[in-house]
C-alpha cells in the first residue's frame, strides 16, 4: 500500500489532481506494455504475516519491540500484534523448494528469537482463536504509522457507517466496530509468481480457476472472536472489515474493494484499467509527498498507479514492480492463511506453481470450460466448508474437493513442476503433504476445530469455558509448528 505516507488525510484538490494522474499513469502504463522490455526469469518468493501472543495466548501489543531487533527483511502491519516477514525472489528450478523451506525457516527462526528477546511468542496461524472483541475496540490496536491511520479514516469516511460483521457456519457472529481493526486479524502467506507480460493473462486465470481448491486445501482460520465459523473466517471477516460500501450500494451491485474479480482476462492491463475504472482512490498521496521516484532506472515509477492497486484487495492481485533495472510483472497469491508449519507452506506453495504452470500450458484451458460465476463459487464453498467442500470441476461436475486433489488436480501439478524443471524428489516430497492432508482430511482448520471438541465439545462462545479452551488449544498449535511435522500428522492430543 505504500511504506511513505505523509498524512491520515487528504483535501478534494488532492485528490482531484490524484485522480488525474492516475488517469495519466494508466496511459503510460499501457505504452509501457507494449513498448518495454521486462524481466522474464519467472522467479517465486512469498510475504507471511505472523502473530504476537503473550503467556495467556492472548494478542500482545508489542510488534515495534520485536521489529527493533529485526532486519530490513522484516515490518509492521496494520495490527501491533503483528509482523511481516519477506523472503527474497529465487528460482523454482532445481532445489529451488528446499532453498525456500530453509530460507524461511531461516527467517521464522529470526522472528522467535526477537520475539522472545521481547517478552512475545508467535503464532503462525491465519486467525488468533483467542482474538477477542474488546482487545479490538481499544485504540491501541493499531501500529501507530500513517499509511495504516489513513487507510482506516479513509476507508471509513468513505463508508459513512460503522463496520459491520456477520457471519456464520456452526455458530454465528455479529459485532460492530469503530474503525477496520478486524482486517488485523487476518494474517496470511503470498506466493509471489513473476511472469513476462504476455504469460500473465493465463497466470492469473490459473490462479483464479484453483482459488477454490487451495482455500479449501489450506483452511487455518475456523474460529473468529472464539466462534465456530467458516474453515477460513479469514475470507468473509476480511472482506467484511474494509468494504467502503453501504448496504444500499451493495444492493446497486457496486463493487467491494475486497474482489474476486468478474471475468477472465486477457491482458494484465485489463485488471489496471477495472481499477481505475471502478475504484476510487482511498489514499491520494501524491508522488513528491510520498518520497517515490518518477522512474526507477529506465521504468517509470507509476507511483499513483502502484498505490491505487495496493488498496484494492483482488484474491490474486496483480503487482508492477518498476525495479532498477527492467521492470517486471508479477501475480500475488494472497488468499492463503499462514502457517501451520513451514513444512505445510512449502508444499501449498509448490501445489500453487505446479498448478498454475500445468492450467497455464492446457491447449484448451480450464478457464474457457469453467465459467468465471463457477470459480468464485467455488472459492467460498472452499473457503466455508475447508476439505468437506464440494466444488464444480469441468466433465467431472460437483465433486468432493479431497477426490478432485487426489485423482485429478496432484497429477497435473507433478506435471506442472516437472516442466519447471523442479527436482523430482521434491515434487513428491512437498506434494506428497497435500495428498496426505485431502486424504486424512486434517488441515489446520480441522484440527483446531477437532482439538477444540475434544477439550470443550459443550462449550459457548464467550464463556470462561470456551476461553481456557482456546488458550489451551492455541499453546498445543504453537508446540506442534515447533515441532515442523506437517498438520496431518498432528494428534488430537492437548496437554
Amino acid at each position: 500500500m505504500g511504506e511513505q505516507i505523509s498524512s491520515d488525510s487528504y483535501t478534494p484538490r488532492q485528490r482531484s489532481v490524484y485522480r488525474r494522474r492516475l488517469e495519466e499513469e494508466l496511459e503510460v502504463f499501457d505504452r509501457h506494455l507494449q513498448e518495454a522490455e521486462f524481466v522474464s526469469h519467472g522467479t517465486i518468493g512469498l510475504e507471511l504475516e505472523l502473530n504476537l501472543v503473550d503467556d495467556q495466548m492472548l494478542p500482545h501489543a508489542n510488534n515495534q519491540a520485536v521489529l527493533e531487533r529485526l532486519g530490513d527483511e522484516y515490518q509492521s502491519e496494520i495490527g501491533v500484534y503483528n509482523v511481516e516477514l519477506n523472503h527474497p525472489p529465487l528460482s523454482i528450478g532445481g532445489d529451488g523448494l528446499i532453498q525456500l523451506e530453509r530460507g524461511l525457516s531461516q527467517r521464522l527462526d529470526a522472528v522467535h528469537a526477537a520475539a522472545s528477546a521481547a517478552g512475545s511468542q508467535v503464532a503462525m496461524i491465519g486467525t488468533l482463536p483467542t482474538m477477542t472483541s474488546k482487545f479490538l475496540q481499544e485504540t491501541e490496536w493499531m501500529t501507530p504509522e500513517n499509511r495504516y491511520a489513513g487507510l482506516s479514516k479513509s476507508i471509513m469516511d468513505t463508508r459513512g457507517e460503522l463496520v459491520h460483521l456477520n457471519l456464520w457456519r456452526e455458530e454465528r457472529y455479529r459485532h460492530d466496530f469503530e474503525d477496520i481493526a478486524t482486517e488485523s486479524t487476518c494474517t496470511s502467506i503470498q506466493l509471489h509468481l513473476q511472469v513476462a507480460p504476455d504469460r500473465f493473462a493465463n497466470a492469473w486465470n490459473a490462479s483464479q480457476a484453483i482459488a477454490g481448491v487451495q482455500a479449501a486445501l489450506s483452511a487455518n482460520s475456523p474460529l473468529f472472536m472464539g466462534h465456530r465459523l467458516w474453515h477460513e473466517s479469514r475470507i468473509p471477516v476480511f472482506q467484511q472489515s474494509i468494504d467502503t460500501r453501504t448496504q444500499e450500494l451493495i444492493n446497486q451491485g457496486v463493487r467491494p474493494r475486497v474482489w474476486f474479480g468478474e471475468r477472465w482476462i486477457t491482458s494484465v492491463f485489463d485488471l489496471f484499467e477495472e481499477n481505475v475504472r471502478y475504484f476510487s482512490p482511498l489514499i491520494p498521496e501524491g508522488r513528491v509527498q510520498a518520497g517515490a521516484p518518477f522512474m526507477k532506472g529506465e521504468s517509470p515509477g507509476l507511483h499513483y498507479l502502484n498505490l491505487h492497486n495496493g488498496t484494492i484487495w483482488r484474491w490474486n492481485r496483480p503487482i508492477y514492480d518498476p525495479n532498477t533495472e527492467l521492470s517486471h510483472i508479477r501475480v500475488e497469491n494472497r488468499l492463503l492463511p499462514a502457517g501451520p508449519t513451514v513444512k505445510d507452506i512449502i508444499a501449498d506453495a509448490a501445489f500453487y506453481y505446479g498448478m498454475v504452470k500445468a492450467l497455464s500450458e492446457q491447449t484448451r484451458p480450464v478457464w474457457s470450460r469453467l465459467s468465471f460465476a463457477e470459480a468464485e463459487h467455488n472459492f467460498h464453498e472452499g473457503a466455508r466448508h475447508g476439505l468437506t467442500a464440494q466444488l464444480q470441476w469441468p466433465t467431472l461436475g460437483t465433486i468432493d474437493v479431497t477426490e478432485l486433489v487426489t485423482d485429478h488436480l496432484l497429477p497435473m501439478a507433478h506435471e506442472g513442476l516437472a516442466l519447471l524443471d523442479v527436482d523430482p524428489a521434491l515434487a513428491d516430497e512437498y506434494l506428497g503433504i497435500i495428498e496426505h492432508r485431502a486424504r486424512t482430511r486434517q488441515n489446520g482448520a480441522m484440527w483446531q476445530l477437532n482439538a477444540l471438541n475434544a477439550l470443550a465439545p459443550q462449550s459457548r462462545p464467550a464463556t470462561k469455558e470456551r476461553g481456557e479452551a482456546l488458550a489451551r488449544m492455541l499453546r498445543q498449535y504453537i508446540a506442534n509448528q515447533q515441532s515442523g511435522a506437517p498438520v496431518h500428522t498432528w494428534s488430537l492430543e492437548v496437554q
